[in-house]
């Protein structure tokens, strides 16, 4: 009996022992369960944030890597990138070819550019060529009629008359001029531009239909080379240019030019290439005096496709009437073959006195002004 009583105590402070211990732990536990929980939660989106983060790397890399992947793989074909290498250089290496890829896209995009350039040109030129054929001023317009009618050489027919023109070289003062008229023929007077012998020597042309100018060109002698405002090979093309202008200024209306002496000029086609393309320009036609045997011009004339016009007959080498006439005789010859001919004198007293007395020699030929040899088309 004495045994169950202890029993009973010890079962009586195990209870009481029992709920003191379930309080203290319910209470120390659940603080320290928080704050790992705090803690754990952090550290989980920091992994879950750098997992994600490196993933979208990965992905913009792939998808980097798979849309230059044909570039890649054919410039590896072709030797420029090799097959084995590091991550550094497979960047660098896709660097060059975005590089060569933008480049091409730049040079299109020039070709691009280019083509509106040249196409809005053309269509700035045509613009500009039909306001020109609305607008015409008249002394262009006159230049322009003188261009086109000089290029057609009419050549007489069979059942006409052969033709003769007698052009007279040097002839810079009015009693020069009365001397041509007084023969009663028709015959061109090739006047000097303005020049020592007479800086009026244009206004003898006012009154004229038919006349040409007579242009002081270099030759072999260095007295006539001094004569005013002569032309030489050395001069530029610009200085010839402004020349020709000139002359157009003095004679507006003159269609013919020969050369006074001009051996070395005629001869020397350079020279002579940029003045036949000046008085083109300006409305002129050329007709070579033939001064040298080896002139240029007919090989210039042909270059335009041009006909070459040039003297058949010097009629008064020899100051006198038997000789002059038997020169006439001959031009009347050439005239007779090949249609017409052109002679050539000078203002001599005894070539005014043969002329006035060749009416029997030129009575087979018809007398004409040089630019009658020309038609308009």
């Amino acid at each position: 009996m004495a045994v169950q009583p202890k029993k009973k105590k010890s079962t009586s402070t195990s209870k009481t022992t029992i709920k003191k211990k379930p309080i203290t732990k319910k209470k120390v536990p659940k603080r320290r369960k928080r704050k790992s929980n705090k803690k754990g939660n952090g550290k989980r989106n920091i992994l879950l944030f750098l997992s994600l983060l490196m993933m979208l790397m990965f992905v913009g890399v792939g998808f980097y890597l798979g849309k230059n992947s044909d570039e890649i793989a054919s410039a590896i074909e072709r030797g420029e990138i090799e097959g084995d290498y590091t991550t550094k250089q497979l960047l660098d290496d896709l660097l060059k070819v975005k590089k060569a890829k933008e480049g091409k896209h730049v040079v299109e995009q020039k070709k691009h550019l280019k083509k509106p350039a040249k196409e809005s040109l053309k269509t700035h030129v045509t613009k500009v060529k039909k306001s020109a054929k609305k607008i015409k001023p008249p002394v262009k317009k006159r230049v322009n009629k003188v261009t086109k009618s000089s290029r057609n050489i009419v050549l007489p027919t069979y059942n006409k008359r052969p033709k003769l023109a007698i052009i007279i070289d040097d002839v810079s003062k009015q009693s020069q001029m009365n001397a041509i008229m007084q023969t009663g023929l028709k015959i061109t007077p090739s006047i000097f531009p303005p020049s020592e012998l007479s800086m009026t020597s244009n206004h003898l042309a006012d009154r004229l239909k038919h006349y040409m100018i007579h242009l002081p060109m270099e030759s072999g002698s260095k007295q006539f080379n001094s004569q005013y405002k002569t032309l030489l090979t050395r001069f530029s093309r610009k200085q010839i240019e402004e020349r020709v202008k000139e002359l157009r200024r003095f004679f507006p209306n003159a269609h013919f030019i020969n050369n006074h002496t001009g051996s070395v000029f005629t001869n020397d086609y350079n020279a002579m290439f940029r003045l036949y393309t000046a008085l083109r320009k300006e409305g002129f036609i050329f007709m070579d005096s033939r001064t040298i045997g080896s002139s240029k011009v007919k090989r210039i004339a042909s270059k335009f496709g041009d006909p070459y016009v040039s003297r058949d007959i010097f009629i008064d080498n020899i100051h006198t009437v038997p000789y002059i006439h038997k020169q006439l005789r001959k031009a009347v010859n050439v005239a007779k073959k090949k249609g017409y001919a052109i002679a050539i004198g000078h203002t001599h007293h005894i070539t005014m006195q043969a002329l006035s007395s060749a009416n029997d020699i030129l009575k087979d030929v018809e007398l004409i002004y040089i630019d009658e040899l020309y038609k308009e088309r």
